[in-house]
């Protein structure tokens, strides 16, 4: 989920103090990336894409992701069926946990475009802030639980349904982001070892 927005934040992704590196392996050898796909203001680098005369368009970016994520939930979850009071909130599940998967894509790209003097400024704020920040939510997840514990009384199950939901969407977006972020760079790693065979054959 997204990188600690607030209340409507998301599990899963949690915002770092730091700037976390990850190796993305190509032909010439490992290279080191950023991995965050948020804007951290405690890294002084990051900082700077939110201030100067950037400010008011990393501002603007982020809200015109923040709308696109938050109507592609709504629209998601309007699509997947409608639980009862003790059901299983497959909706909010399939929301976080894809927004997870996604967040783990973007680690990946953003890994690769950070050694890339040309990658956009404002493809983090965008799609990690924005996007994905307005797409994921965990205000719903917590809200979802909270209704499954109060309806324990009129549902003997319900308590094992929150238990099952709030341990599941963990677990859940855990394993979406690591998925996400090694499918990725497995891909670029094998374009890149790709490029590399088609420049040894000229």
């Amino acid at each position: 989920m997204s990188a600690g927005h607030g209340p409507d934040g998301e599990p899963g992704h949690g915002r770092h103090n730091g700037h976390h590196h990850s190796h993305v392996h190509g032909h010439h050898g490992p290279e080191q990336g950023p991995v965050d796909p948020d804007v951290d203001l405690h890294v002084p680098a990051q900082r700077a894409e939110a201030a100067g005369r950037h400010g008011l368009l990393v501002l603007a970016v982020i809200g015109a992701g923040g709308a696109l994520g938050a109507v592609g939930r709504y629209a998601l979850s309007l699509w997947l069926p409608a639980h009862g009071p003790a059901g299983f909130p497959w909706g909010i599940f399939v929301v976080n946990v894809s927004g997870c998967a996604l967040i783990g894509v973007l680690m990946a790209l953003v890994a690769e475009d950070g050694r890339d003097a040309r990658a956009p400024v404002l493809l983090r704020p965008f799609l990690g802030v924005g996007v994905l920040g307005g797409f994921t939510t965990f205000s719903a997840y917590a809200s979802d639980a909270l209704g499954l514990l109060r309806a324990g009384p009129h549902a003997p199950h319900a308590a094992m349904v929150a238990a099952a939901y709030l341990a599941g969407t963990l677990l859940a977006a855990i394993a979406a982001v690591w998925t996400g972020a090694a499918v990725t760079r497995a891909l670029l790693e094998a374009r890149e070892e790709r490029e590399a065979q088609e420049v040894r054959e000229r």
